[in-house]
């Protein structure tokens, strides 16, 4: 869902672009979301999560620190998601792969200068077609695959809007936390912007273990030597 998310992400803002360059860009990450996309338990697997979500939410109704409008409205939009996705006939994106002609430029593209224009004539040829014509193309291949987009997009914010922020110090750049039973769908890890760290993650159902990394991309991996602060928080539909 990660993946999905960002690469939904990216295909609308190069899509959004004027630039020919940046409709080339949208349709190669839209041939990524495509291959990401081709589990066959995808949709099941989303549909099981949403309807976790909407039963865990509509036991919130008449308690007073909710606002039934609010909490009706995300009710409303899980449910039109599902409705989204269950109307999805077939496999997902089963209409590209049914466009011979995107797939001929998908398989010249995993070459390394592949689509150049005297490979794809015609690619080049779409290329140089008006801004409004590439864009209208893009959208018409990408719109069948938005249910799934929204239906992401609807689960991510409920699990990053659960549970609760714990501040922690990780010193001389290394944390461990034991578990003890602690279940977690995803871990949010923030902290200073300006300090010069990467967190690295790595969990099991016994222990958390969380190394920072010296921000330096010229030289090998190495440990960040100071005491870091940083928010933690475990997130979990459950």
């Amino acid at each position: 869902m990660l993946r999905l998310e960002d690469l939904f992400l990216r295909v609308s803002r190069f899509v959004s672009s004027s630039e020919s360059a940046d409709h080339h860009a949208a349709l190669g990450v839209l041939f990524e979301i495509l291959e990401v996309a081709s589990r066959a338990d995808l949709k099941s697997e989303l549909l099981q999560d949403l309807e976790r979500q909407k039963k865990a939410l509509s036991a919130l109704h008449n308690n007073p620190a909710i606002s039934e409008e609010a909490l009706d409205s995300i009710l409303g939009e899980i449910e039109s998601y599902s409705t989204g996705l269950l109307n999805m006939n077939g496999k997902i994106g089963q209409h590209l792969r049914d466009n011979e002609w995107l797939m001929g430029i998908k398989q010249r593209a995993c070459i390394p200068g592949g689509v150049c224009e005297f490979d794809l004539p015609s690619y080049h040829y779409w290329q140089h077609q008006p801004e409004a014509q590439r864009r209208a193309d893009l959208n018409s291949w990408i719109d069948p695959l938005l249910p799934l987009r929204d239906g992401i997009r609807v689960i991510l914010t409920l699990l990053r809007e659960s549970g609760k922020i714990h501040h922690f110090v990780a010193h001389q750049g290394t944390f461990q936390q034991m578990q003890g039973g602690r279940v977690a769908q995803m871990l949010r890890i923030t902290l200073d912007e300006t300090l010069p760290c990467i967190p690295e993650v790595s969990a099991n159902k016994y222990a958390l273990n969380i190394r920072f990394v010296a921000a330096n991309l010229l030289a090998k991996t190495s440990l960040y030597e100071h005491d870091v602060e940083f928010n933690l928080t475990f997130c979990s539909s459950q």
